[in-house]
């Protein structure tokens, strides 16, 4: 009998699996525009609530809201809600639930490290808060070459002395018009950020081990049990310590229904921000999530200076582009160390030589 012929793919058959690539890609790129549209949308819209509820005056007594770690109580509870509210609609696989013990050392460091950053914007502008927290590496650098004699690249080194070199810059020029980027009380506004740093660094720290103890915690996991014991733990703060100013912000809110409304908002705008950052790096990867939020700041300073009327020098511009100039730089490296690790690894395994030795070895 003569062989029988293996059955060819027609025209048709490509022309089917092309669009239906096609399909994918459009339905890839869809999402990442979807993702990145609500991650500007959430946080820039949220830094411009924030400078709005610490700097307007309320009300015909023009007060003004003086009870900025109330932001960090409320924006817990409402993405603790937020989390639970989305356990109940996707609860994902029986049994993977750490207990809820795991979860009350990054749960400190989580609540203490948000609130330092409000407290800063009593002492500086929201733009010089947002360079500073851009430069997060630094710390990070700092512990692990002194602390743990980690090695880096000396382009890891160039771009942290070019953030902190932005930084600087721009921290120590004043702007065109008098007002807190500049302030007598701007050292301890910085100071405030980079312990804000330092904790973030802590709970991102903490996080990863208890991810890797419970491979199967999923980000909502993670966002109800920190925001459970950050609730915890400042509601005792404010509404048990004297001087808390629990009682006074909550009386504050009664009094001022505009300004419950901004919190209100203000906690919304991080929940749903919380929400897409965690689609995106389930969908596309960290490295893709880096970009979006780093050039999220970029826009997030536009958009502050101009909508409240806060121009910068010549000079703090050079300052930003030094920090922006010097986060992309980083990111480009990373991308570049990471093609070319999945290049050398298709040229191992396709190599002849390799596929030859690893026969041979088989045989053995």
């Amino acid at each position: 009998m003569p062989p029988k012929r293996r059955p060819s793919r027609g025209k048709g058959d490509n022309e089917g699996s092309s669009s239906g690539d096609a399909a994918s890609d459009t339905s890839k790129v869809g999402m990442f525009c979807f993702c990145v549209a609500a991650i500007y949308g959430a946080y820039i819209t949220q830094g411009v609530l924030q400078e709005k509820i610490s700097t307007s005056k309320y009300g015909t007594e023009q007060q003004r809201f003086d009870h900025l770690a109330f932001l960090n109580l409320a924006q817990c509870f409402v993405c603790f809600v937020w989390s639970f509210i989305m356990l109940k609609i996707w609860p994902g696989e029986p049994g993977t639930e750490a207990p809820i013990m795991a979860y009350w050392a990054c749960s400190v460091s989580n609540a203490i490290g948000p609130a330092c950053g409000m407290l800063a914007l009593k002492y500086i502008s929201y733009p010089a808060q947002v360079l500073a927290k851009s430069s997060k590496m630094i710390p990070v650098m700092l512990i692990g070459a002194l602390v743990y004699g980690v090695h880096y690249s000396i382009q890891e080194y160039l771009c942290t002395f070019m953030v902190a070199g932005g930084v600087s810059v721009f921290a120590m020029k004043s702007s065109g018009t008098p007002g807190k980027i500049a302030s007598p009380n701007a050292p301890l506004g910085y100071t405030l950020c980079l312990l804000n740093l330092g904790l973030d660094g802590f709970t991102n720290a903490t996080q990863d081990a208890l991810t890797a103890r419970y491979p199967k915690v999923n980000a909502w996991h993670l966002m109800m049990g920190m925001n459970l014991w950050g609730t915890a733990y400042i509601a005792l703060f404010m509404f048990l310590a004297p001087g808390g100013g629990g009682y006074d912000a909550v009386g504050f809110c009664l009094k001022h229904p505009d300004a419950a409304w901004d919190i209100l908002l203000f906690c919304l705008c991080g929940a749903v921000g919380q929400n897409f950052i965690f689609l995106t790096i389930s969908r596309f990867g960290a490295l893709t999530n880096t970009t979006i939020t780093t050039t999220r700041k970029f826009v997030s300073i536009l958009v502050s200076s101009i909508w409240n009327g806060n121009p910068l020098s010549a000079q703090q511009w050079g300052g930003v582009a030094m920090v922006f100039v010097g986060l992309s730089y980083q990111i480009w490296c990373k991308y570049q160390k990471k093609s070319s690790g999945g290049s050398e690894a298709t040229a191992e395994l396709s190599s002849p030589t390799r596929s030859k030795s690893g026969s041979k070895r088989r045989k053995h």
